[in-house]
């Protein structure tokens, strides 16, 4: 029986019946292992192992504990009282404090869903108190934190940097700025225009200099997390990996000494909670690792190379095609088994036909985060849904102009590689 139909088809089947992505993967693989007899069992359990056995995948836990860390010491009402007091005034203001608050916050937590059920759902609330319908509200904060994966530190960044090794982690880390701001800046005209239509209020008081002033000194330290870790990558300080041990003590030292708002007592439930999301994050980097041995080993990647270079596509057209794909691929499958299925795909075609690598890895990043968004696996949706008490379908009405605002994005990233590729040649990265 031949292994990758099977493991093709037993995949769309699980994921078919709702099996979460992670075991969807895993139950494919060990269906093929059994049917096909190609291969031992046993190849699961070392290809799931072998998976997580990597020095810079310890990132992601610590970078989690840093984000978590510092939520635990407030940092979220500093952000929010830092974010409106620039735009919480004017029309729309406070879904101009949410776009504006969830963008900071994405340059700490790296994580989408972390976002949404954090400073998101403390956003919803306060939009809706203030006369903004629920299902914008809703609507808006999952529209916003997909920059959580795009501005460093980001997870997916770390796991993309491992399936391709023409790029580094610091370089995509550096690539992800300007996408990402450019995203937060599509949520405001989004916001923008809604609260003109229907008459969104600000509060119609901008704060005194002085308070703007020590609003602003307060926030100084959160600010400067991203910032020290690009900067520390940068002069050759630290690696990715070190970054993210520096990130969990300055996340520790600022909870606890700048901000006295992070208690000891609390740090168990702190641990807990990263450890937990470590533990479900490598799951499915494991799983993700098994089911592509599989693909590997059968030369699907190879014969899908072939394949597309004797198309003789020009490289505008190969990622016209890679964004079509990749934005169907998105709807069922989440980004980080996505880009462990097919950045080592893609990756090496894209570098054949003359792309930039660190250009075609943001298109591929913001493509798959784009799906979290998109019924009917998107993450984020639920988690919005849950935190906000919203339903599925009022959510997915109010996001239609979102989307069409993300799919400008993708068109002006796809078309403008200056935009992924300018700030890390900037900065020196390699």
């Amino acid at each position: 029986m031949d292994a990758s139909l099977v493991l093709i088809v037993s995949a769309c089947v699980f994921l078919a019946i709702g099996v979460p992505v992670a075991f969807a993967l895993g139950l494919s693989t060990a269906t093929t292992l059994i049917l096909a007899e190609n291969y031992p069992l046993m190849v699961l359990l070392k290809e799931t192992f072998t998976g997580i056995d990597s020095f810079p995948l310890m990132a992601v836990p610590f970078f989690i504990l840093a984000a978590e860390l510092m939520s635990g010491g407030s940092l979220t009402e500093v952000l929010l009282r830092f974010a409106g007091q620039f735009v919480g005034h004017r029309r729309g203001g406070l879904g101009y404090t949410n776009v504006v608050s969830l963008t900071f916050f994405s340059g700490i937590s790296g994580s989408a869903l972390a976002d949404a059920a954090g400073p998101g759902s403390m956003l919803i609330k306060m939009m809706d108190k203030a006369g903004y319908d629920r299902s914008y509200a809703a609507a808006l904060t999952a529209s916003t934190a997909i920059v959580g994966p795009i501005i460093p530190p980001s997870i997916i960044m770390i796991i993309y940097a491992l399936q391709d090794e023409t790029v580094s982690v610091g370089t995509l880390f550096a690539a992800g700025i300007l996408p990402g701001i450019l995203i937060a800046v599509a949520m405001c005209l989004v916001n923008f225009y809604v609260s003109k239509k229907r008459n969104y209020k600000g509060d119609g008081q901008t704060p005194p200099l002085r308070e703007i002033l020590i609003t602003t000194w307060k926030a100084i330290p959160a600010i400067l997390l991203p910032v020290v870790i690009l900067g520390g990558m940068r002069a050759g300080w630290f690696t990715p990996t070190e970054a993210s041990v520096v990130a969990v003590f300055y996340a520790l030292v600022c909870g606890k000494f700048v901000y006295r708002t992070l208690e000891w007592k609390a740090l168990p439930d702190i641990l807990s909670r990263s450890a937990l999301l470590s533990a479900s994050v490598l799951i499915i980097i494991g799983l993700s690792a098994s089911f592509a041995w599989i693909l590997t080993i059968e030369g699907i990647p190879q014969q899908m190379a072939e394949w597309l270079i004797g198309m003789n596509l020009s490289p505008w057209m190969f990622l016209i095609i890679v964004n079509i794909f990749l934005l169907l691929f998105g709807i069922f499958i989440e980004p980080l088994p996505g880009v462990m299925v097919l950045a080592p795909i893609l990756a090496p075609v894209a570098v054949k036909l003359g792309v930039d690598p660190v250009h075609f890895a943001m298109i591929v990043i913001f493509n798959l985060t784009l799906g979290m968004i998109t019924p009917p696996v998107g993450g984020l949706l639920f988690v919005t849904c849950n935190v906000s008490k919203v339903p599925m379908t009022a959510l997915v009405k109010e996001l239609v102009p979102f989307l069409w605002a993300h799919g400008a994005v993708l068109l002006i990233l796809t078309f403008v590689p200056a935009l992924s590729t300018w700030l890390p040649h900037t900065l020196g990265f390699k």
